[in-house]
């Protein structure tokens, strides 16, 4: 199967996870999607991820983090740069996701980092992803 964006087929798969209640998902890995899954872990909106090997695949196992009453910690995911259209900003101009309760994930230079640690670094990229 030939992907034209693996970002937007993994943030699909995880969209459709939580819809769907469940507790983990596994998808193609790559070292990109690895990154991707490290912020949600670090900004809390998964329990945890891992790189599986089987029969000489690579997978990125991503565990879902729900509340007590079964709430995903995501209500959504967007992309925002695609293929056909790339989406760039400068430092200056990373904008709070959902008023600051969402986060903005970007490759930069300096590798994948959110919006407010980009701010913080003063480089600017590629927008990914918005997660609330």
């Amino acid at each position: 199967m030939n992907l034209t964006d693996p970002v937007a087929d993994f943030l699909t798969r995880v969209r459709n996870a939580i819809n769907a209640r469940h507790q983990k998902l596994d998808v193609p890995a790559s070292n990109l999607k690895a990154e991707i899954a490290r912020i949600l872990k670090e900004e809390g909106y998964i329990t945890n991820y891992k790189t599986v090997e089987e029969e000489g695949k690579r997978t990125l196992r991503v565990y879902l983090k729900y509340d007590a009453d079964g709430t995903s910690a995501i209500l959504d995911l967007k992309r925002i740069s695609k293929p056909g259209s790339r989406v760039y900003l400068g430092s200056q101009d990373i904008r709070r996701v959902q008023g600051g309760l969402g986060i903005s994930i970007l490759t930069t230079p300096k590798g994948v980092m959110t919006g407010r640690t980009a701010r913080k670094e003063n480089v600017g990229g590629e927008v990914l992803a918005h997660v609330w």
